[in-house]
């Protein structure tokens, strides 16, 4: 399923795609993780050409937003909580301080998860399918 949103197009980029002005859909409201409630700016594909000025529909699939959500949110607790589990673990198999393994695994598990995060948010603006698309040009301005 994807959601269909409407912007301006700000500015042509040299690699394809434009800077699109679009208000915020219910999602990002309840999210509230972005500064401002009225308008983001985003990256799109601009395989129609649309010039500045131009009101365009823009296509964002929820699988992708769904797919980052997780990763950035979820995963680094489960990252932390598995962490936490190896350092228990540990501790009984050596006979270690637990808490002090418990607190290092935790750690380096979440630490490890937030490196990942990072490399995904990289990986993902070179991604085509992750990149939001502008499928319509809807004035001719």
């Amino acid at each position: 399923m994807e959601k269909v949103q409407e912007g301006i197009v700000l500015e042509l980029l040299p690699d394809g795609t434009a800077k699109v002005k679009t208000s915020r859909h219910n999602d990002c409201e309840n999210c509230g993780a972005c500064p401002g409630n009225s308008a983001m700016v985003l990256t799109a594909r601009n395989p129609l050409g649309a010039k500045p000025g131009q009101q365009v529909a823009i296509e964002i699939k929820e699988v992708n937003m769904l797919k980052a959500a997780f990763i950035v949110y979820m995963q680094p607790l489960l990252a932390a909580f598995l962490g936490s589990l190896a350092g228990w673990w540990l501790a009984e198999k050596w006979g270690l301080a637990l808490l002090t393994l418990q607190i290092l695994g935790g750690v380096l598990g979440f630490a490890l998860a937030i490196g990942y995060v990072k490399y995904f948010d990289i990986s993902s603006k070179t991604n085509v399918s992750m990149q939001p698309v502008i499928t319509d040009i809807l004035s001719n301005r």
